[in-house]
Parts: C-alpha cells; structure tokens; sequence
C-alpha cells in the first residue's frame, strides 16, 4: 500500500480533473486504485472480527466509483477527487450501519453509522432509540465515544419532532435526525505512518456499540 501514491495521484487529479488527462493517467489511477483496494481488505480482516455483522465484506462491493454522476449537478467536473470505502454488511448499497473511510488530500476523515435510510430503516432506528433511550445515550456518552464523535451528523435534522412521537419525549432531539453518523477527521500523515490498521480499528472499536444498535433496529 503506497498512500504517498495516492495522494500524489489525488492532488494531480484536482488540477486536472478532466476525461483527456485522466485517460492518459489511467495507469496511475489503476495503481492508485490497487493500493486503495489492497488497504480495505486488509482493514476489513481485524474489522470482520470486531464486527461479526459485516460478514465476508470486500473491497470490490465496499469501495465506490471515482466517475462522479453529473446528470443532475451544477459541477460538470468527471472524477471525485477522492477514494472512499463503506464497509458494511451488504456493502457501499447497504442498508446496514457501517463504517466509511475517504481519502482526500487535507480533506480524509473517518465516518461511522446509517447515511440517508430509506423511510423503513430511518422508522426502525426511531422506534429503537424511543423504546430504549437510556442504551442510546449511554453509547453517545461514552467517555471515549464522546471525545471521538462528539455529536451525530445534524444534516437534514428536522425542525418539529417526527410524527407519532411525544413532544416530551427525552431523546426528541435524536428523533429528529434524518442519517445517523459520526465524523473524525484524519490528517495526510494519519495515513503516512506505521500501524495505520491499527490506528482505524480503534477508531472502529468506539463507533461499533452505536452500529451494533443501529443494526439491531434495521434488523428488527
């Protein structure tokens, strides 16, 4: 695994993110690629043990494409500008909590937990959270949780409480979340450096009781 490779292919492609310079650069982003794949299987073999749930993840179902959607953007741009992986039970098209690592030159951070469920899944989560708030805010209180992931994603986080549920309800405000992740940035030298597995699975190792709940509610 060659990270100075990859964030040297990264920063190029932010210069020249165009389809001419990427396809004469192709080789450099299969290696790029190679590198990434060979980093989340190896990631996914100390993560498979913590976390039973993810069952035989892989790179090829985990790891998402660098050709960006531009139907319906503003930014014609082709490529993101990142590498990024959602290791997960079912992989990156899951429903399940799982946990996602991007690799962006000055941008890397490490994210945990249910992005954007369908309205089933995001029903099932509240009903877990209201019919077991003290469990839930025991994990978001965790000394080490909470110095890690102080607070959940507020994106899309509505403004009156879901319907059907109390007003007074003491976790309200966890009911109003729309996703349910968490968030640490990484630095460059975070990937740079000795025992990198082993420094994201302890990042893993603090997210795993929120996505052991959040999966026991899509699971029913």
């Amino acid at each position: 695994m060659d990270f100075g490779r990859i964030f040297d292919f990264l920063v190029r492609l932010q210069m020249y993110n165009d389809r001419n310079w990427f396809h004469e650069h192709k080789f450099e982003y299969d290696e790029a690629k190679s590198d990434f794949d060979t980093f989340i299987n190896r990631l996914i073999v100390p993560l498979a043990q913590l976390d039973p749930s993810i069952g035989s993840a892989t790179a090829g179902e985990s790891v998402f494409r660098i050709y960006r959607d531009t139907r319906f953007s503003h930014d014609k741009t082709p490529y993101k500008t990142h590498f990024s992986a959602f290791i997960a039970n079912g992989g990156k098209k899951t429903r399940y909590a799982g946990y996602y690592i991007h690799i962006q030159p000055d941008e890397s951070f490490f994210a945990g937990g249910i992005y954007s469920p369908d309205p089933a899944t995001l029903e099932s989560v509240r009903n877990e959270i209201y019919h077991h708030p003290d469990e839930i805010r025991n994990i978001l209180d965790n000394r080490k949780f909470k110095k890690t992931f102080p607070e959940l994603s507020d994106e899309d986080r509505l403004k009156k409480p879901p319907v059907g549920y109390p007003k007074d309800f003491k976790e309200i405000e966890l009911l109003k979340n729309k996703h349910f992740i968490t968030h640490y940035p990484l630095t460059n030298e975070f990937f740079l450096e000795d025992g990198l597995i082993d420094r994201l699975m302890e990042l893993c190792k603090i997210q795993y009781p929120l996505n052991a709940f959040l999966n026991r509610a899509v699971k029913g």
